[in-house]
């Protein structure tokens, strides 16, 4: 597409981010500020994001810069996890190792078996989008996990003198922290298409694809995505049991903080 007409139409679709502001001041919400922050940022995030990507999935560009690319974004989501969930200690190491098991899983069926090229222009996306629903998952696990252990605490230290090992005393909070880290990606899945058309199938259709080859490639992705965030999940919350639960059977409770987002 021409690029004067894409700066129009961006510009065009701003009046959208005008009526947020408008109905932010009318129902006095006082929002306006933060959505216009929001907006610029996300613009000159994604502006330097594109560039970016220019330099490194270019066809001409070797493949090791797209892997750095992946690489990067897998520490930078474990640092946010850190950020976010803080309170339990250790967790950025937890986080960069389940993210990372996550991504040779996952990567490695995906383009070990052919279902994508080996090429920058599909490692990085595919990657991205992984790295981030499972960052997302990785955060909800490890906070439910910590809730769970401090309010549940005198039922584990009860389990945990008669008898029990830490790893059984520890089982029926582990599993409902990980239920509820995975069922809103199950829900996603079970109802994709029916309600809304993911980003990726919805991009593809914009850009003149066939719209059943868009789905075909947007199902491989819904399954890239399912399997990532339940393995990240796993991960996430043995190690996460193991720095609450220690090995010689004490429990140790995160200190409650607040969050930051």
């Amino acid at each position: 597409m021409n690029g004067d007409l894409d700066v129009l139409r961006l510009a065009a679709s701003l009046l959208l981010v005008a009526v947020a502001v408008a109905l932010s001041s009318v129902q006095q919400l006082r929002l306006s500020r933060t959505i216009l922050w929001a907006s610029l940022r996300a613009l000159v995030q994604l502006l330097l994001v594109g560039v970016a990507l220019e330099l490194v999935i270019a066809p001409d560009r070797p493949l090791y810069l797209a892997w750095a690319w992946v690489v990067g974004i897998l520490v930078y989501a474990a640092v946010v996890v850190q950020r976010r969930a803080g309170a339990v200690p250790g967790v950025f190491t937890i986080a960069l190792a389940a993210l990372s098991a996550s991504a040779v899983v996952s990567l490695g069926v995906l383009f070990g078996l052919g279902v994508f090229p080996l090429e920058g222009r599909a490692l990085v996306p595919l990657a991205g989008m992984m790295v981030g629903n499972s960052m997302t998952a990785t955060v909800l696990v490890t906070r439910r996990m910590a809730a769970e252990f401090r309010d549940k605490r005198d039922e584990i230290e009860a389990r945990l003198a008669l008898g029990l090992p830490a790893p059984a005393a520890g089982r029926p909070y582990l599993r409902e922290a990980v239920r509820t880290a995975l069922i809103p990606q199950i829900e996603s899945t079970r109802t994709v298409g029916l309600i809304f058309l993911p980003g990726a199938m919805t991009g593809l259709i914009l850009a003149g694809a066939q719209p059943l080859e868009a789905t075909m490639i947007q199902a491989a992705i819904m399954y890239l995505i399912l399997g990532s965030v339940a393995t990240t999940t796993a991960v996430v919350a043995l190690g996460v049991r193991r720095r609450l639960l220690t090995a010689d059977h004490r429990l140790v409770l995160p200190q409650a903080r607040g969050q930051r987002r």
